[in-house]
């Protein structure tokens, strides 16, 4: 079971470090950074629990999410019809077919359908939002992206319905219900490693340092409350002081966003979790 979606930071090349510091056995399943959902398709492959509660702050891939797994035959008709065309001027098109803020007015097929299609065949995979909301990544220039992998999208359509809770919602609201023998594991926005690699545009609102702080201080309630918690960050001074008193780890994992080549690679980041927690 792997992603449909290819998302910045996603965990896929980080699993075999995240999955076994996750509890052998636990309850209910909380993920309120999803993105990509790697950690979440890789547990929900192998049944590691019951339920789970799954939440972004990014409307648009939310419903894309619910969407699919409401109507995954609908969200594949829609795609097929935008694989008819690949080109430059055809992506521009469909990107310029603004709907961030008008999600509630907008054919879900229609969003769901357009959102896939430009993570597949934009700069990267990335989203990224400008101030307004807009979708702003460039064109990917792939010669054969796989815009409807009919195969994938059904299966995650299965998984994504049953015993499933999700929306967009603030992580703290995403994780409020967790109780003792759930796990939480928490990816956001990561602090950034330097002035000029700041990415927090998953959504309009962006993700600031006060936002780790209470991150940190949501970490530290549900580890009271007897939850099991895991959180990836970025290795800076920052994060280390942040997390002070949890068990900090460093895991190497690869770079694959950079405009230059070159330069992605492996780059330490860490795993964190409270000591003797589990």
């Amino acid at each position: 079971m792997k992603p449909i979606l290819k998302w910045a930071g996603g965990k896929s090349g980080l699993l075999s470090e995240i999955l076994p510091r996750l509890p052998e056995t636990f309850n209910d399943y909380y993920e309120p950074f999803l993105g990509g959902g790697a950690v979440f398709f890789a547990l929900a492959d192998t049944g590691r629990f019951k339920r789970a509660f799954l939440g972004e702050s990014n409307a648009e891939l939310m419903l894309t999410y619910q969407t699919l797994a409401r109507k995954p035959e609908k969200v594949i008709e829609a795609l097929r019809g935008l694989t008819a065309e690949h080109s430059e001027k055809f992506f521009y098109s469909v990107r310029g077919r603004q709907v961030a803020d008008r999600i509630l007015g907008v054919d879900v097929i229609v969003l769901a359908a357009r959102l896939i299609y430009l993570n597949k065949t934009c700069f990267n995979g990335l989203y990224r939002v400008n101030k307004k909301g807009e979708f702003n990544v460039p064109f990917g220039d792939y010669v054969n992206p796989p815009i409807c992998d009919e195969e994938a999208l059904r299966a995650a359509a299965l998984v994504l319905k049953k015993d499933v809770d999700m929306g967009a919602c603030d992580f703290e609201e995403c994780v409020r219900t967790a109780k003792r023998g759930d796990a939480v594991y928490m990816d956001p926005p990561y602090v950034p490693l330097s002035s000029t690699s700041n990415f927090t545009a998953y959504s309009k609102s962006g993700f600031s340092l006060e936002d780790h702080e209470r991150l940190r201080n949501c970490a530290e309630k549900l580890v009271a409350r007897g939850v099991h918690v895991l959180l990836s960050n970025a290795d800076t001074p920052f994060v280390r002081e942040l997390y002070e008193g949890f068990l900090i780890e460093e895991v190497q994992a690869r770079r694959a966003i950079n405009s230059n080549g070159g330069k992605r690679g492996k780059v330490g980041e860490l795993l964190i979790r409270a000591k003797g927690n589990w």
